[in-house]
């Protein structure tokens, strides 16, 4: 009853939240590589060629958030999530119209920084900002977003391939990043003031009993013990759906029966969410983050052995827990640590790690498997990796906790 209480106070700003992080769906991985049978076989790219495309333009959307991301500190998400929603539907339209190969780093760049980028730093820093006390019910409940868009659009786009033009369904996806700007600028009508918000309450200080800057957090040691850990899901879980249909053909299995299995994972995720925002707002991320990666461990040896889709699954549902307490417990963990005055500017350069992360996972596993190092051999390197970044994100935060404020009431 509380959970319903709160989600119907705060209908309008969750709902605004919940829609940007949908609409990123056109810039995340996992929907661009839906078509990446078609773009590989349009231009004659190998599985390398095309992750280092990938890598490029990601790369670049990385370096572009370091600048744009500050932007939410200085204008409302109403007026500045309109604007980048035009610019993710120009973006599908380019991706539409790609002339020839030079062109597809461009569109990859534009739909990795106005989708997967801007979009849902506008819906994540809104929420770590807006909300206090239930920050992690709020971020959890905005993240369903992705997960609706992890759930349903692969599925939708991939049997829609059946039968219409790959470049024509990019149309659709413009078209939809289109509606979502009369909905996004009704729901936001009355917007809540960040700055009003984040001065007003010292509930919001940071380490220190401070308001970290940008220059300082980056100076600071703890954030160099959260970078792998930033880079791991983005890198390894970009690299899982990137390579999605290298996976299916190697395992022996049909490209739909893969895709058939993301609604577990994003049941899972979703349910993997809500418990996180749950645990956030009694535990705090100082408690939690240290830990919440190591099913990813678990995950990549289960898919390096599972044989059939439904042995898969163990693998995916163990992915999909790290993948939905990721989207909760990483955007609580700068405002509560770092505080909330300069959070978008601190975000947009974690954000931007994350970002060149997933740029470098489908780089990196597209050029072993040109080189003879097969998918499911990695994974088992990306286990490890898993269990070195936790161990280092543990030891930074363990470290860092008892020089937090107390938490609100």
């Amino acid at each position: 009853m509380r959970y319903l209480s709160f989600l119907r106070d705060n209908a309008p700003w969750l709902a605004a939240g919940v829609l940007l992080a949908f609409l990123s769906s056109f810039g995340q991985t996992f929907f661009i590589s839906v078509f990446a049978g078609e773009i590989r076989a349009e231009f004659g790219l190998s599985h390398g060629a095309w992750g280092l495309i990938y890598t490029a333009g990601t790369g670049a959307s990385a370096l572009a958030m370091l600048y744009a991301g500050v932007l939410t500190d200085r204008f409302r998400a109403r007026a500045l999530g309109a604007a980048v929603l035009v610019l993710l539907a120009a973006a599908c339209l380019f991706m539409a119209a790609v002339p020839a190969l030079w062109a597809l780093p461009v569109a990859i760049f534009l739909l990795r920084f106005a989708g997967q980028g801007m979009t849902s730093h506008i819906a994540m820093v809104a929420m770590a900002r807006w909300f206090v006390a239930t920050r992690g019910r709020a971020l959890s409940t905005a993240t369903m977003g992705f997960a609706a868009g992890e759930a349903f659009l692969p599925l939708m786009f991939v049997s829609a391939l059946a039968f219409a033009d790959w470049r024509a369904l990019w149309i659709v996806a413009a078209a939809l990043a289109l509606a979502g700007i009369p909905a996004l600028l009704a729901l936001l009508r009355r917007e809540r003031l960040p700055a009003a918000m984040a001065a007003e309450s010292t509930a919001t200080l940071g380490m220190g009993a401070a308001h970290w800057t940008r220059v300082a957090a980056f100076r600071h040691w703890l954030f160099w013990c959260m970078v792998p850990a930033l880079l791991g899901p983005a890198a390894f879980n970009t690299a899982f759906f990137f390579q999605q249909v290298h996976i299916a053909e190697v395992k022996g299995w049909s490209h739909l029966e893969l895709v058939a299995l993301f609604p577990v994972y994003t049941g899972t995720s979703v349910v993997a969410m809500l418990l996180s925002g749950w645990a956030l707002d009694r535990l705090g991320t100082a408690r939690l983050m240290p830990w919440f990666q190591l099913p990813m461990v678990g995950a990549f040896l289960l898919l390096a052995v599972a044989p059939t889709p439904a042995l898969a699954l163990p693998g995916l549902f163990l992915m999909a827990l790290t993948t939905g307490a990721n989207s909760t417990l990483p955007n609580a963990f700068w405002a509560e640590f770092y505080g909330t005055r300069h959070l978008g500017a601190i975000k947009a350069m974690a954000a931007a790690v994350m970002v060149l992360g997933s740029a470098i996972g489908p780089g990196v596993t597209g050029t072993l498997i040109d080189a003879g190092i097969g998918i499911e051999t990695q994974f088992v390197g990306i286990a490890a990796y898993f269990v070195a970044a936790s161990a280092c994100m543990a030891f930074g935060i363990l470290r860092a906790a008892p020089s937090l404020p107390p938490r609100p009431a």
